[in-house]
Protein backbone atom coordinates (compact mmCIF):
# COMPACT_ATOMS: atom_id res chain seq x y z
CA UNK A 1 0.00 0.00 0.00
CA UNK A 2 1.56 3.44 -0.77
CA UNK A 3 2.49 5.43 1.99
CA UNK A 4 0.06 8.27 2.72
CA UNK A 5 1.54 12.00 1.57
CA UNK A 6 1.39 14.02 4.46
CA UNK A 7 2.66 18.01 3.64
CA UNK A 8 3.59 20.36 6.57
CA UNK A 9 5.01 23.82 6.31
CA UNK A 10 7.73 25.00 9.06
CA UNK A 11 7.84 28.13 9.56
CA UNK A 12 9.86 31.74 10.92
CA UNK A 13 9.19 34.96 11.52
CA UNK A 14 11.27 38.03 12.26
CA UNK A 15 8.89 41.03 13.03
CA UNK A 16 9.56 44.92 14.15
CA UNK A 17 8.30 44.08 17.85
CA UNK A 18 5.82 42.11 19.67
CA UNK A 19 2.65 43.23 19.25
CA UNK A 20 1.12 41.65 16.39
CA UNK A 21 -1.96 44.11 16.31
CA UNK A 22 0.35 46.83 15.27
CA UNK A 23 4.10 45.03 14.27
CA UNK A 24 4.99 43.63 10.79
CA UNK A 25 6.81 41.19 9.50
CA UNK A 26 10.67 41.77 8.06
CA UNK A 27 11.38 38.36 7.27
CA UNK A 28 9.69 35.29 6.47
CA UNK A 29 11.02 31.91 6.17
CA UNK A 30 9.61 28.33 5.58
CA UNK A 31 10.49 25.03 4.13
CA UNK A 32 7.81 22.05 2.70
CA UNK A 33 7.97 18.59 5.00
CA UNK A 34 7.09 16.33 2.52
CA UNK A 35 6.95 13.19 5.21
CA UNK A 36 9.42 14.77 7.22
CA UNK A 37 11.74 15.55 4.52
CA UNK A 38 12.47 19.50 2.96
CA UNK A 39 10.81 19.47 -0.47
CA UNK A 40 11.17 23.07 -1.10
CA UNK A 41 11.80 26.59 0.37
CA UNK A 42 10.73 30.02 0.47
CA UNK A 43 12.37 33.18 2.46
CA UNK A 44 11.93 37.05 1.80
CA UNK A 45 12.77 39.79 3.52
CA UNK A 46 9.75 42.41 4.00
CA UNK A 47 9.62 46.16 3.94
CA UNK A 48 7.66 46.59 6.99
CA UNK A 49 6.89 50.36 6.23
CA UNK A 50 7.36 51.27 9.93
CA UNK A 51 10.11 51.22 12.40
CA UNK A 52 12.10 48.22 13.54
CA UNK A 53 12.45 48.62 17.39
CA UNK A 54 16.13 48.20 18.75
CA UNK A 55 14.72 45.77 21.19
CA UNK A 56 14.40 43.71 18.00
CA UNK A 57 17.25 44.51 15.96
CA UNK A 58 19.23 42.96 19.32
CA UNK A 59 17.84 39.45 18.88
CA UNK A 60 17.56 39.37 15.08
CA UNK A 61 19.86 41.77 13.81
CA UNK A 62 17.91 42.49 10.90
CA UNK A 63 18.17 47.07 10.55
CA UNK A 64 16.00 49.88 8.80
CA UNK A 65 18.57 49.63 5.63
CA UNK A 66 18.10 45.83 5.26
CA UNK A 67 14.79 45.95 4.05
CA UNK A 68 14.25 49.15 2.76
CA UNK A 69 14.75 47.60 -0.99
CA UNK A 70 12.53 44.84 0.27
CA UNK A 71 9.11 44.07 -1.10
CA UNK A 72 6.05 45.64 1.10
CA UNK A 73 3.96 43.27 2.80
CA UNK A 74 0.93 44.22 -0.03
CA UNK A 75 3.45 42.81 -2.46
CA UNK A 76 4.98 39.23 -0.92
CA UNK A 77 2.27 38.25 1.19
CA UNK A 78 0.43 36.77 -2.13
CA UNK A 79 3.32 34.38 -2.51
CA UNK A 80 3.60 33.69 1.12
CA UNK A 81 0.16 32.60 1.35
CA UNK A 82 0.19 30.43 -1.89
CA UNK A 83 3.53 29.07 -0.51
CA UNK A 84 1.86 28.30 2.85
CA UNK A 85 -1.30 27.08 0.95
CA UNK A 86 -4.06 25.55 3.53
CA UNK A 87 -1.27 23.14 4.82
CA UNK A 88 -0.84 22.66 8.35
CA UNK A 89 1.89 25.05 10.12
CA UNK A 90 4.59 23.91 12.37
CA UNK A 91 6.76 26.72 14.67
CA UNK A 92 8.47 26.85 17.68
CA UNK A 93 5.98 28.81 20.14
CA UNK A 94 3.61 28.51 17.09
CA UNK A 95 1.01 31.97 18.41
CA UNK A 96 3.75 34.42 17.89
CA UNK A 97 4.35 33.49 14.05
CA UNK A 98 0.89 32.07 13.86
CA UNK A 99 -0.73 35.85 15.03
CA UNK A 100 1.42 37.88 12.43
CA UNK A 101 0.45 35.80 9.47
CA UNK A 102 -2.68 35.68 10.67
CA UNK A 103 -3.30 39.71 11.11
CA UNK A 104 -1.63 40.42 7.61
CA UNK A 105 -3.90 37.81 6.00
CA UNK A 106 -7.16 40.02 7.77
CA UNK A 107 -5.31 43.39 6.88
CA UNK A 108 -4.98 42.25 3.45
CA UNK A 109 -7.95 40.03 2.43
CA UNK A 110 -10.43 40.60 5.41
CA UNK A 111 -10.23 36.80 6.28
CA UNK A 112 -8.39 34.73 9.08
CA UNK A 113 -6.24 31.91 8.65
CA UNK A 114 -7.68 28.14 8.65
CA UNK A 115 -4.26 26.21 9.16
CA UNK A 116 -3.99 24.07 11.74
CA UNK A 117 -1.43 25.00 13.86
CA UNK A 118 1.36 22.85 15.38
CA UNK A 119 3.40 24.00 18.33
CA UNK A 120 6.70 22.43 17.98
CA UNK A 121 7.60 24.06 21.68
CA UNK A 122 4.54 22.25 23.36
CA UNK A 123 5.05 18.96 21.84
CA UNK A 124 8.46 19.23 23.01
CA UNK A 125 7.65 20.03 26.55
CA UNK A 126 5.29 17.05 26.40
CA UNK A 127 7.99 15.19 25.31
CA UNK A 128 10.70 16.17 27.88
CA UNK A 129 9.01 17.91 30.69
CA UNK A 130 11.96 17.84 33.17
CA UNK A 131 14.39 19.72 30.80
CA UNK A 132 14.77 23.28 32.12
CA UNK A 133 14.31 25.13 28.71
CA UNK A 134 12.08 24.11 25.89
CA UNK A 135 13.59 26.68 23.29
CA UNK A 136 14.17 26.42 20.15
CA UNK A 137 18.13 26.04 20.45
CA UNK A 138 17.41 23.36 22.62
CA UNK A 139 15.34 21.46 20.71
CA UNK A 140 18.29 21.54 18.18
CA UNK A 141 20.60 20.43 21.01
CA UNK A 142 18.54 17.45 22.12
CA UNK A 143 18.51 15.71 18.38
CA UNK A 144 21.93 17.00 17.42
CA UNK A 145 21.05 19.77 15.25
CA UNK A 146 23.95 22.27 14.40
CA UNK A 147 23.31 25.76 12.84
CA UNK A 148 25.84 28.29 13.09
CA UNK A 149 23.05 31.55 12.51
CA UNK A 150 20.41 32.00 15.15
CA UNK A 151 17.58 33.82 15.18
CA UNK A 152 16.84 34.80 11.37
CA UNK A 153 14.29 33.32 9.94
CA UNK A 154 15.78 30.44 7.16
CA UNK A 155 17.92 29.24 10.09
CA UNK A 156 16.09 28.42 12.62
CA UNK A 157 13.44 26.98 10.13
CA UNK A 158 15.67 24.33 8.29
CA UNK A 159 16.85 24.02 12.20
CA UNK A 160 13.02 22.73 13.33
CA UNK A 161 12.72 21.33 9.95
CA UNK A 162 15.47 19.34 10.89
CA UNK A 163 14.45 18.62 14.40
CA UNK A 164 10.56 18.20 13.99
CA UNK A 165 10.05 14.97 12.57
CA UNK A 166 12.20 13.19 15.09
CA UNK A 167 10.32 14.96 17.77
CA UNK A 168 7.17 13.99 15.96
CA UNK A 169 7.53 10.78 15.73
CA UNK A 170 7.84 10.41 19.89
CA UNK A 171 4.89 12.60 20.47
CA UNK A 172 3.02 10.66 17.78
CA UNK A 173 3.92 7.31 20.01
CA UNK A 174 3.20 9.26 23.24
CA UNK A 175 -0.34 10.73 22.13
CA UNK A 176 -0.92 7.10 20.39
CA UNK A 177 -0.37 5.85 24.34
CA UNK A 178 -2.79 8.87 25.74
CA UNK A 179 -5.50 7.79 23.65
CA UNK A 180 -5.75 4.69 24.67
CA UNK A 181 -6.25 5.46 28.31
CA UNK A 182 -8.84 7.96 27.77
CA UNK A 183 -11.31 5.09 28.81
CA UNK A 184 -9.86 4.80 32.54
CA UNK A 185 -9.92 8.58 33.07
CA UNK A 186 -12.55 7.82 35.52
CA UNK A 187 -9.95 5.47 37.28
CA UNK A 188 -6.75 7.84 36.50
CA UNK A 189 -7.95 10.50 38.08
CA UNK A 190 -8.19 8.50 41.24
CA UNK A 191 -4.72 7.68 40.75
CA UNK A 192 -3.42 10.91 40.05
CA UNK A 193 -4.61 11.85 43.36
CA UNK A 194 -3.21 9.20 45.61
CA UNK A 195 0.12 9.85 43.85
CA UNK A 196 -0.14 13.36 45.02
CA UNK A 197 -1.05 12.66 48.47
CA UNK A 198 1.76 10.27 48.23
CA UNK A 199 3.97 13.13 46.78
CA UNK A 200 2.78 15.25 49.61
CA UNK A 201 3.03 12.77 51.87
CA UNK A 202 6.78 12.24 51.17
CA UNK A 203 7.77 15.67 50.88
CA UNK A 204 6.23 16.23 54.43
CA UNK A 205 8.61 13.20 55.56
CA UNK A 206 11.66 14.77 54.00
CA UNK A 207 11.01 17.93 55.86
CA UNK A 208 10.91 16.08 59.09
CA UNK A 209 14.60 14.24 58.41
CA UNK A 210 15.78 17.68 57.32
CA UNK A 211 14.75 18.95 61.07
CA UNK A 212 16.65 15.96 62.68
CA UNK A 213 19.72 17.19 60.65
CA UNK A 214 19.17 20.49 61.44
CA UNK A 215 18.74 19.47 65.34
CA UNK A 216 22.08 17.07 65.13
CA UNK A 217 24.45 19.51 63.61
CA UNK A 218 23.22 22.23 66.70
CA UNK A 219 24.08 19.86 69.14
CA UNK A 220 27.71 19.83 67.58
CA UNK A 221 27.45 16.94 64.90
CA UNK A 222 30.35 17.20 62.49
CA UNK A 223 29.57 16.86 58.56
CA UNK A 224 28.39 13.48 56.89
CA UNK A 225 29.99 11.92 53.80
CA UNK A 226 27.25 9.02 52.38
CA UNK A 227 29.12 5.81 50.72
CA UNK A 228 28.16 7.49 47.37
CA UNK A 229 29.70 11.07 48.21
CA UNK A 230 27.54 13.20 49.08
CA UNK A 231 28.29 15.42 51.91
CA UNK A 232 25.74 16.21 54.39
CA UNK A 233 26.10 20.22 55.94
CA UNK A 234 24.50 22.71 58.21
CA UNK A 235 24.96 26.33 56.98
CA UNK A 236 23.43 29.84 58.65
CA UNK A 237 22.64 32.77 56.43
CA UNK A 238 21.41 36.01 57.55
CA UNK A 239 19.08 37.71 55.40
CA UNK A 240 17.64 41.45 55.21
CA UNK A 241 14.85 43.11 54.03
CA UNK A 242 14.89 46.62 52.01
CA UNK A 243 12.73 49.32 51.28
CA UNK A 244 12.86 49.53 47.64
CA UNK A 245 11.59 52.93 47.23
CA UNK A 246 14.88 54.18 48.73
CA UNK A 247 17.73 51.91 47.12
CA UNK A 248 15.70 51.08 43.55
CA UNK A 249 17.94 55.00 42.23
CA UNK A 250 21.13 53.48 43.76
CA UNK A 251 20.72 49.84 41.69
CA UNK A 252 19.81 51.60 39.10
CA UNK A 253 23.17 53.99 38.90
CA UNK A 254 25.60 50.79 39.27
CA UNK A 255 23.64 48.46 36.91
CA UNK A 256 22.00 46.38 39.43
CA UNK A 257 18.28 46.94 39.10
CA UNK A 258 17.37 44.03 36.48
CA UNK A 259 18.72 41.14 38.45
CA UNK A 260 17.41 42.53 41.82
CA UNK A 261 14.39 43.05 41.09
CA UNK A 262 12.38 40.45 39.27
CA UNK A 263 8.98 41.30 37.41
CA UNK A 264 5.72 39.98 38.32
CA UNK A 265 4.31 39.51 34.62
CA UNK A 266 1.55 38.07 35.42
CA UNK A 267 0.71 41.32 37.51
CA UNK A 268 1.76 43.56 34.62
CA UNK A 269 -0.25 41.27 32.41
CA UNK A 270 -3.47 42.21 34.25
CA UNK A 271 -2.79 46.10 34.76
CA UNK A 272 -2.52 46.24 30.96
CA UNK A 273 -5.39 44.43 30.37
CA UNK A 274 -7.17 46.15 33.12
CA UNK A 275 -9.40 49.65 32.75
CA UNK A 276 -6.81 51.57 35.26
CA UNK A 277 -4.19 52.86 33.22
CA UNK A 278 -4.69 55.62 30.25
CA UNK A 279 -4.06 54.38 27.26
CA UNK A 280 -0.93 56.04 26.37
CA UNK A 281 0.51 54.12 29.75
CA UNK A 282 -0.43 50.77 28.93
CA UNK A 283 0.91 51.37 25.23
CA UNK A 284 3.82 52.48 27.24
CA UNK A 285 3.94 48.98 28.94
CA UNK A 286 3.34 47.34 25.56
CA UNK A 287 6.36 48.88 24.33
CA UNK A 288 8.35 46.75 26.63
CA UNK A 289 7.15 43.71 25.98
CA UNK A 290 10.29 40.90 25.51
CA UNK A 291 8.44 38.01 24.17
CA UNK A 292 4.79 36.15 23.61
CA UNK A 293 3.73 32.84 24.64
CA UNK A 294 0.52 30.59 25.55
CA UNK A 295 0.42 28.25 27.82
CA UNK A 296 -2.48 25.94 28.73
CA UNK A 297 -3.18 24.09 31.91
CA UNK A 298 -5.67 21.97 33.82
CA UNK A 299 -7.06 22.86 37.27
CA UNK A 300 -8.34 20.59 40.17
CA UNK A 301 -10.85 22.14 42.36
CA UNK A 302 -10.66 21.28 45.97
CA UNK A 303 -14.45 20.21 47.26
CA UNK A 304 -16.16 22.85 49.64
CA UNK A 305 -15.77 20.74 52.85
CA UNK A 306 -18.29 23.23 54.61
CA UNK A 307 -21.49 22.32 52.93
Amino acid sequence: MPRKKIVEVVLDVETTGLDYTKERIIEFAAVKLVNGVIKDRYETLINPQQHIRKSSIAVHGITQDMVADAPTEEEVMPQIFEFIGEYPIVAHNAIFDYSFLNEASKRLYNKELTNTRIDSQFLFKEIYPDLESHGLENLMLKFNVEFDTRHRAMADTLGLAMAYPKLKKLYDKKYDWQLKQIDNIDYLFERYLRIQQAVQTMQSELQDLKSIFKLYFEEGGEPITAVTGETLLYQSKQSFGYDFIQIKDILDEIGCLPKAVKLNNGFVDRLVCGKSLDEETREKIKQARLDFSETRNIQILKPDRNR
